[in-house]
């Protein structure tokens, strides 16, 4: 299944080992899911996990990062014509878009803490779920 991840997931993910976030990160380190991304978005990640402050473990994070490239895809965007409270947001919504506009049949979802982030009336279509929601209803997300 592939989705698109706010960087927030991750954060969270790494710094609470048996929360929601965790077992998506976990689900993403497995192969599981299939994260759709750019270069913007690989840069953040990168930028935020390397901060000091959460002290993570640098080859655990090389390690998920790596997934993340290797496995996951790239898209090219377009500007959602529509300016976003946080700009750093932006990026997540179109690679989100243009993951549904490629292949329609296998909606991608926006995972993130902050869904207030992204207005409704932003969405173009993309369905934005907060990490417990999707863990809570992943069977269905996954057909079946």
């Amino acid at each position: 299944m592939r989705i698109v991840l706010d960087t927030n997931v991750l954060v969270s993910g790494l710094l609470t080992p048996f929360g929601a976030s965790a077992q998506i990160v976990g689900m993403v380190a497995s192969g599981q899911l299939v994260v759709c991304h750019d270069a913007r978005i690989l840069t953040e990640y990168e930028e935020v996990l390397a901060r000091p402050k959460f002290d993570f473990p640098k080859a655990a994070v090389s390690d998920l990062l790596e997934q993340i490239q290797g496995e996951g895809i790239s898209l090219a965007t377009r500007p959602l014509g529509t300016a976003f409270p946080d700009r750093d947001d932006e990026p997540f919504l179109e690679v989100a878009v243009a993951a549904n506009a490629e292949t329609p049949h296998d909606a991608v979802r926006l995972l993130t803490g902050n869904s207030k982030h992204f207005p409704e009336e932003s969405r173009q279509g993309v369905t934005v779920v907060s990490p417990r929601f999707f863990i809570d209803h992943y069977g269905e997300f996954a057909g079946g």
